[in-house]
């Protein structure tokens, strides 16, 4: 189930990957396949944790460029995982369920979806927040840069491994 968006609430991005859904649900569940377009590049990643489970730890830390250090970036918790269909996931709790801190980031929760399209996956990202300031703050700190530019590269990687 994937709730409807909201357009005070929500922001949400799709596109077209011209690779099979398998291609792309591995390159979203294997870390060394996600840590090469998470993060826009030419900022890297690396995952701490990726526990594709319901309360599982999405763990990721972030360097800006290739030879600065590597830093916090995002703790999250996975709340649903339907194989080659859906991913679910949110800030607002860790692994275990545990309430998260508050970090002056917006907390969301991210819907992924993937569906079979006559030229391969059809992908989107569906991602809410709890009341308009924070779909706002996201938004103004460039959600649809951020999330379009690691959705062209997710492309870009599964497109490149059919």
């Amino acid at each position: 189930m994937s709730p409807a968006l909201n357009p005070e609430l929500d922001l949400s991005i799709s596109r077209i990957i011209k690779a099979p859904r398998a291609v792309v649900w591995k390159a979203w569940t294997d870390p060394a396949s996600f840590e090469q377009w998470w993060l826009p590049a030419p900022s890297r990643c690396k995952v701490l944790e990726l526990d594709l489970r319901p309360g599982g730890a999405l763990v990721t830390h972030f360097s800006e460029t290739a030879t600065s250090d590597f830093g916090p970036h995002m703790s999250a918790c996975f709340l649903a995982a339907d194989t080659l269909e859906r991913i679910v996931f949110t800030t607002v709790l860790l692994a275990g369920f545990r309430p998260a801190e508050s970090n002056g980031m917006p907390g969301i929760t991210a819907i992924i979806t993937l569906k079979d399209h006559p030229q391969g996956t059809d992908y989107s990202a569906h991602v809410m927040h709890k009341n308009s300031a924070d779909r706002t703050q996201h938004h103004d700190m460039g959600f649809h840069e951020g999330w379009g530019s690691v959705t062209a590269q997710l492309a870009a990687l599964a497109e490149r491994r059919v």
